[in-house]
């Protein structure tokens, strides 16, 4: 494998850097620098400039409105992105919901739903995991029982990121108890605003209310509603699996995570010089990025097998498991090298507009907020345990 960039490939990267000088709102970067809080309307605005660029839809294909990008081209754009500062697109919509749509729903769900995801109508959240199903998915409790034209739904799920925003949720409900657990879930499509839904924030270490649970009392579903078969929906829960654990690689913001890492390094004075000039730290920072450099190809060079439209198979998991410890690690040297500044977590000060004072460098409350938030990532998209379980069962057949 040629991993040397070429000519239209460069091309491209330069393309997108000055897409970025140009269109990226310097408030925007600043805040995603400084590890600011983002609003719902931050994120919109941004989903709306990549929109109108016609980039957002990075993995989708052209006759959905996609960009239609090889894997190269997308590897490129996530690493201008992210080391421009810009915000996350979001990939409830787009990177999960989306790609199911396209593969499993019907006409209907594609036309109506998918322009709507790029043009910003609909805020997904993902209704996956239960108190009692989290990484054993086949375990879900919440029940959808069929009435006339419409499903009654009732139960609970959890961990609901950015819920608190959403219009809509796609969810994992049991339709039968009929042999084994996996056989009897289905795919619904459910509007948040209707009678019987409620959403109860739940507060992160770091202060934010980031994720929630949503409670589902006879709420009523349109059959219209249900993605593919009933019952087949953990087929199509494991394609969109799939696809979340790859992106949770997430190799673009752990190479900005260390740059940043080695900014503090090089600022943070021990015993008269730079701690990058500590042959100890030296050697760990030396080693993640060692780390990150073979995760980044082996990132690179399975998206490129994928992208003839085939979901990644035990390989997701692979980098799942890679690039959250990866991240994780970039996240602890960076709260380690900014020693005690990073006890006095000041929560508030995260806060666009917020007159809390941070203690210590402007570095330093980043820091620590992303060791605190980060530690969920190799909890969700299904834990590192159970990944290597996948991998074990798939590959060396265990």
């Amino acid at each position: 494998m040629d991993l040397n960039f070429t000519d239209e490939q460069t091309g491209f990267r330069d393309e997108v850097r000055a897409f970025l000088d140009r269109e990226l709102p310097p408030r925007l970067s600043e805040k995603v620098s400084r590890g600011k809080r983002l609003t719902k309307a931050d994120y919109e605005e941004w989903h709306a400039i990549l929109n109108a660029r016609g980039w957002l839809g990075v993995t989708w294909p052209k006759e959905h409105g996609g960009t239609g990008w090889d894997a190269v081209r997308r590897h490129i754009f996530e690493e201008e992105t992210t080391r421009a500062h810009a915000p996350r697109i979001l990939p409830f919509g787009l990177a999960m919901l989306g790609p199911v749509l396209m593969k499993f729903g019907s006409d209907a769900q594609k036309s109506h739903y998918l322009p709507r995801i790029l043009n910003g109508d609909d805020w997904w959240c993902q209704g996956y995991s239960e108190p009692g199903a989290g990484s054993d998915l086949a375990n879900v409790q919440t029940t959808a029982e069929r009435s006339g034209d419409h499903y009654i739904v009732n139960g609970q799920k959890t961990w609901t990121t950015l819920g608190q925003y959403a219009n809509k949720i796609f969810c994992l409900v049991r339709t039968s108890r009929e042999g084994k657990p996996q056989q009897g879930i289905s795919f619904l499509l459910i509007d948040m605003d209707s009678p019987g839904i409620e959403v109860r924030p739940i507060v992160l270490i770091d202060g934010e209310p980031e994720v929630n649970e949503v409670w589902f009392t006879n709420v009523k579903v349109p059959v219209s509603n249900l993605v593919g078969e009933e019952n087949r929906g953990w087929t199509y829960a494991k394609y969109l699996l799939t696809h979340e654990r790859t992106n949770i690689a997430g190799v673009g913001y752990a190479q900005a995570g260390l740059t940043t890492l080695k900014r503090i390094a090089g600022e943070q004075m021990q015993g008269g010089a730079p701690l990058m000039s500590n042959p100890f730290f030296a050697a760990k920072v030396a080693q993640v990025e060692i780390d990150l450099m073979a995760m980044a190809t082996t990132n690179l060079r399975t998206i490129a097998a994928a992208s003839n439209g085939q979901a990644p198979g035990a390989e997701s998991s692979m980098l799942k498991i890679k690039g959250t410890v990866i991240r994780q690690q970039i996240n602890a040297l960076a709260r380690q090298a900014v020693g005690p500044y990073a006890a006095p977590f000041v929560s508030e000060a995260l806060e666009d507009g917020s007159n809390v004072e941070p203690v210590g460098p402007d570095y330093a409350l980043p820091a620590s907020q992303a060791y605190f938030n980060n530690r969920k990532l190799s909890i969700y998209g299904g834990s590192n345990e159970v990944q290597r379980q996948i991998i074990s069962k798939a590959i060396l057949e265990l």
